[in-house]
């Protein structure tokens, strides 16, 4: 597997577009969720963005020719997957389950390392659809329908990079084409961020 430098940066695009989206999300529910619900979604979408920023910088590493730290890569699929799935449990808790004044706070853990993809792939989709239902349902009750528009696109933009992650990467042209994806998905996400972060400042403001 090979990857050039402009490549290797390009991965860092859709890190830092998650990253946005998250920090907003995190100050809009911040006042929503419990304290066991905040720390389980905070702790989440902080392990996503870790997991992306060191298969970015594995990449980098490997592209300038400094060194090809695998355990950085290995790493990926395991720590997104956890932590996709911290973040959907805290939207599955906050949709069913009205948290009392005292809760008991999750705390994320990393996984072993394997060198199978498929199990962290649907930890990943599971993860990732409850996420995304919670922030449909709160998109709902502000009637934002472009904010569900943009989550359909993310997630299904997500699930396709679930599906590319088990073609043959050895083609420039097919991590391409997963970096477009990742940055469209992940653009879509940053937008529904913004989008619902206004409705709720629009919506304070109102009350």
């Amino acid at each position: 597997m090979e990857f050039s430098v402009p490549m290797a940066l390009a991965d860092f695009v859709p890190v830092v577009l998650f990253l946005a989206g998250a920090i907003l999300l995190q100050r809009e529910l911040y006042p929503r969720l419990g304290k066991g619900q905040f720390a389980l979604f905070a702790a989440g979408t902080i392990d996503v963005f870790c997991a992306g920023a060191l298969k970015a910088v594995y990449k980098l590493l490997y592209a300038l020719g400094v060194c090809d730290f695998t355990k950085l890569n290995e790493m990926f699929f395991p720590v997104q997957s956890i932590g996709f799935l911290l973040a959907g449990l805290a939207m599955a808790a906050f949709l069913f389950y009205k948290p009392k004044k005292t809760t008991v706070c999750g705390v994320a853990a990393v996984p072993a390392v394997y060198s199978g993809t498929a199990l962290f792939v649907s930890l990943m989709v599971v993860g990732l659809g409850l996420m995304d239902a919670g922030l449909i349902a709160l998109a709902a009750r502000a009637k934002r329908r472009a904010v569900i528009v943009l989550l359909a696109v993310s997630f299904v933009c997500s699930l396709c990079m679930g599906y590319l992650s088990s073609r043959d990467f050895s083609a420039a042209a097919m991590n391409w084409i997963a970096e477009g994806v990742n940055i469209l998905g992940q653009g879509t996400f940053l937008a529904a961020a913004v989008l619902l972060r206004k409705a709720g400042k629009e919506n304070a403001s109102a009350a």
